[in-house]
């Protein structure tokens, strides 16, 4: 099940919100894991299990690590099984077919692995699960007695498919205790929606254009068609992931949490460095905090400080998927990172903003290649493409066709890939007094409207992010 989808929309979360502000407040976490449970079993409901597992095993580990403070050897080695198990759960499903892959390139050998489908969000509550651990075990945080609530924190139905990769101190409070107002309900409601139209509106239609694009032989593709079909990913991929992180933030206001931002507009950043504090926040602050800075972050000379960014960017890559590509994906934007550390940054302060913006959106924009090809061939033809190499010309019928029928589209994209909307938004309900209060519902209703029609009408609704 995903949120953009008529059954979630008008059947499981209407229920859900009914049955949960029903019930007395002390049975709120029970009517969320349930229906988290229900939600993740929908499409592929053995995989519970898994999740279960995973709930119960970091759960009794963190009761471990408790018992055990005082004696560090023993808390020490609870940790380490805690890690490895986490781990290796996420690495049979996700990376042994890429491993055994390898090896039979290697050694022209025939290892045949088992054809699993990836479980929806491992990845996510993984990292969920083993950050309380590790969080438990430096004492940054209580360890959590109540499995119900411990489950609701791994299994919350809001943003487990997508995130935001949540910490447990993060939301420790709320779990026990959370205020539900009618403007909170409010605000969640239109967050909800805004991200929904993001997704539905936005994404399912300029990916259409990056579809028919990637399915052209790079041979047959002009430099134009090249560019505008990566250019339309670009777009594709930030409405598609920000719209789901929009909307699992405005259903934890309708649950009564607050979830972290996870997007800031980053196509608006003037630097690669930037562009990462800005896309995907919680996942950069998960490798910052439990992989960067215990392996000395910049602490220990420039040489070290090179090799952990380095692992860093390799285990962002990896972290996205098993594939090459993913992992060149990684280590090309850790090598941006790093010379504007050496010296870029610096001249980038200092150049005009326009080159700043031009310089990262060229980066990211090219870096998207790794990104959505799955092989390494197809991703150097298609780049080589885009610069002239092998293209089918400077443009060509399919270009001056995308260019025709998209325009307002990809005017549209641009400006909401801004500030400049919410700004508005935020100007209308702080100045307009009244019709400001009448006008952002009648948006979001329309929003609301338009996008209920699209997904009755169109059978385009992919999700990118659940394959990671």
């Amino acid at each position: 099940m995903v949120f953009s989808s008529l059954i979630f929309l008008f059947l499981f979360l209407p229920a859900t919100l009914l049955i949960y502000y029903m019930s007395p407040k002390g049975l709120r976490n029970v009517v969320l894991l349930v229906a988290s449970l229900i939600f993740y079993a929908w499409g592929e409901p053995v995989y519970i299990l898994i999740m279960i597992f995973t709930t119960v095993f970091d759960y009794c580990n963190g009761l471990l690590i408790d018992r055990y403070r005082h004696r560090k050897p023993i808390a020490r080695a609870v940790l380490i099984g805690s890690i490895i198990g986490s781990l290796g759960i996420l690495s049979f499903f996700k990376y042994a077919g890429f491993v055994l892959d390898n090896i039979n390139q290697l050694f022209h050998l025939h290892i045949q692995a088992a054809d699993l489908p990836l479980p929806v969000g491992i990845s996510f509550y993984t990292f969920q699960t083993m950050s309380y651990v590790i969080d438990v075990y430096r004492g940054q945080i209580p360890v959590q007695r109540n499995i119900i609530h411990f489950g609701t924190y791994v299994t919350m139905f809001p943003q487990l498919v997508a995130g935001p990769i949540i910490k447990y101190g993060d939301i420790a409070k709320q779990l026990v205790s959370r205020k539900v107002t009618l403007e909170g309900f409010g605000e969640g409601a239109e967050c909800f929606i805004r991200g929904l139209a993001k997704k539905v509106l936005l994404a399912n239609n300029i990916g259409l254009l990056w579809a028919n694009v990637k399915a052209t032989p790079s041979e047959d593709l002009s430099i134009l068609s090249a560019w505008l079909g990566i250019i339309a990913f670009t777009f594709q991929i930030y409405f598609d992931f920000s719209g789901y992180s929009d909307m699992a933030r405005g259903l934890g206001k309708m649950f009564g949490f607050d979830l972290v931002k996870n997007f800031n507009y980053p196509y608006i950043s003037k630097s690669i460095t930037e562009f990462w504090r800005r896309w995907h926040i919680s996942l950069g602050s998960w490798f910052r905090e439990y992989v960067y800075i215990p392996l000395g972050g910049n602490r220990l000379g420039l040489l070290k400080q090179f090799r952990n960014l380095l692992v860093v960017w390799f285990l962002t890559g990896l972290w996205h998927g098993a594939n090459w590509n993913f992992i060149i994906w990684g280590l090309y934007f850790g090598l941006f990172v790093t010379v504007e550390k050496l010296f870029l940054l610096k001249w980038l302060q200092r150049s005009p903003t326009f080159m700043a913006h031009i310089y990262t959106l060229l980066i990211v924009i090219v870096g998207w290649v790794w990104f959505d090809f799955d092989h390494l061939a197809s991703s150097l033809k298609f780049i080589g493409v885009m610069f002239g190499y092998g293209a089918n010309g400077i443009a060509d019928d399919q270009a001056f066709y995308a260019l025709s029928t998209h325009p307002v589209l990809l005017i549209l994209l641009a400006l909401c890939a801004t500030p400049l909307p919410g700004k508005v938004l935020s100007h209308v309900k702080e100045k307009w007094g009244v019709a400001g209060a009448i006008a952002v519902p009648a948006v979001c209703f329309i929003l609301m409207v338009l996008s209920t029609a699209y997904l009755v009408d169109d059978t385009y609704n992919p999700f990118l992010y659940f394959r990671f």
